[in-house]
């Protein structure tokens, strides 16, 4: 049965499969006063055909991978760190097979069929390329070596990436700077189990730098979901000065300036500290946090340590 409180809305999912529809949705908002919730995986087809985006006339909201926050008692990091939190990955007992199909049907057979790229081999040298930057400042000229795709080109594949909410980079935060910032963007694949499936492993690879990159994205998936879902409207940057200081995340807004370090390991030392500390001298007002793999809350000057698991299941406590 529906509820009803919802019986005079309209659905409409994968909206920029017909753009054209938008403009039927525009008129029946105007002469029926009808109510629509629009739901769609990208807006690239809906910017590039010129679609009625309905300016002032909707709300935008992101739906993310699950929270702990919303699973609860069901979170579980370790499973999390491994599979991811898309609900599917999470919930079923398949989460393997379940991520190994996502990132075949979706990431490349619905990209291709879109029409979004003209070469799918180039394109899949290029995610597996990408996913070594994830966490790290994008360097395009570099992933262009490594799949043999022009630069223009591996700029264009970031940009689908994107526009499909696959992907999302953050700058350098330089209010005020007072030194020398690098300007490139930092990338991060939207979900850690979707960047693990994607990123090739070979004799090489370091765990620690692996696990590195996962501890840091899923403390941004969850950072991201709840500044959008409990309205916190923080802009989220990174903090890089030329001479190699580094701060993972900044969050800016009306809440204040919070600038959050996060590593893997499950012990910590005060040479991590570094970045934070040097945060503080541009930024004095800023509340500083060490996010790390351990089991024990503790402080070292001005930075609050918590583990992980804590910071994501009782991330309002600080943020």
């Amino acid at each position: 049965m529906i509820p009803s409180n919802f019986k005079d809305w309209v659905v409409i999912d994968e909206i920029q499969k017909i753009p054209s529809l938008l403009d039927e949705v525009h008129r029946l908002i105007e002469e029926r006063k009808l109510k629509f919730v629009l739901t769609g995986s990208s807006a690239r087809k809906l910017k590039k055909a010129g679609a009625n985006l309905l300016a002032g006339r909707a709300y935008s909201r992101h739906a993310y991978p699950l929270t702990a926050l919303e699973l609860g008692e069901l979170f579980n990091l370790k499973k999390a760190l491994n599979f991811g939190l898309l609900p599917q990955a999470y919930l079923e007992p398949n989460s393997k097979d379940f991520i190994s199909s996502y990132v075949v049907t979706y990431l490349k057979e619905e990209i291709q069929q879109e029409g979004l790229v003209r070469n799918m081999g180039s394109f899949t040298r290029f995610l597996e390329a990408a996913s070594f930057s994830q966490a790290q400042v994008v360097n395009y000229s570099n992933i262009s070596s490594e799949c043999s795709v022009e630069r223009k080109t591996v700029m264009n594949y970031f940009g689908i990436l994107e526009d499909l909410l696959l992907s999302k980079m953050i700058g350098v935060f330089s209010l005020r700077a007072k030194r020398e910032l690098i300007k490139q963007k930092k990338f991060y694949i939207f979900d850690v189990g979707v960047f693990r499936q994607i990123r090739p492993r070979g004799p090489l690879d370091s765990d620690q730098e692996l696990m590195g990159a996962c501890v840091e994205t899923i403390a941004l998936q969850e950072l991201m979901a709840r500044n959008e879902y409990q309205k916190w409207n923080y802009e989220v940057f990174y903090w890089h000065t030329r001479t190699h200081l580094e701060v993972d995340f900044i969050l800016y807004g009306e809440r204040g300036l919070k600038a959050i370090e996060v590593k893997s390991g499950t012990r910590w030392k005060s040479k991590d500290f570094d970045g934070l500390l040097e945060f503080k001298k541009d930024y004095p007002k800023a509340d500083l946090f060490y996010v790390y793999g351990g089991d024990k809350i503790d402080s070292y000057k001005d930075i609050k340590i918590i583990p992980l698991e804590i910071f994501m299941t009782q991330m309002d406590q600080w943020i």
